[in-house]
């Protein structure tokens, strides 16, 4: 079997990542998320076996990214005052689709970005979360149903 050079694997999975991160952690920590997921990426790739899922390796480190990010955030200081807007690549809908996103319970929203985002099956988001598959597809049913109730759709009826 051919390797694929790592160049590869970015410009493949780089895209599909980065929802992911942006998903779990927001926008402001999103890329962040997503260097360090792929610096540890570049490092462990040429001990991955030819015949491993590559797609779900990269979910898997950057889920392990956004819970790093996150337990840093727990000891961080907590920001006061008003913060001015950060730029940013997103429009306004997807600052919409974030806000609806960061309301959702964190198993949740982690199902909802592994599955609809990176297209990963429940079985191997049960691994990564540390769950069962019955659950990781209750948690991604659960928070898909509060989207649909909480995110203005296109289109949608009034």
């Amino acid at each position: 079997m051919i390797v694929k050079p790592f160049e590869q694997i970015v410009a493949e999975h780089g895209p599909m990542v980065l929802r992911v991160c942006r998903a779990v952690l927001g926008p402001a920590d999103a890329e962040d998320a997503w260097s360090e997921t792929f610096l540890a990426a570049l490092k462990a790739y040429p001990g991955l076996p030819a015949d491993a899922n590559v797609q779900a390796w990269l979910v898997t480190i950057a889920h392990r990214k956004a819970v790093d990010v996150t337990r840093a955030q727990a000891r961080g200081p907590v920001p006061v005052g008003e913060i001015p807007d950060r730029p940013g690549h997103a429009d306004t809908r997807d600052g919409d689709l974030w806000e609806a996103l960061a309301r959702l319970p964190d198993k949740q929203r982690a199902a909802v970005a592994y599955h609809y985002l990176a297209g990963l099956p429940y079985r191997e988001i049960a691994e990564i979360t540390g769950g069962s598959t019955d659950a990781a597809r209750r948690a991604a049913a659960d928070g898909i149903k509060a989207l649909r109730a909480t995110y203005p759709l296109e289109g949608a009826h009034s």
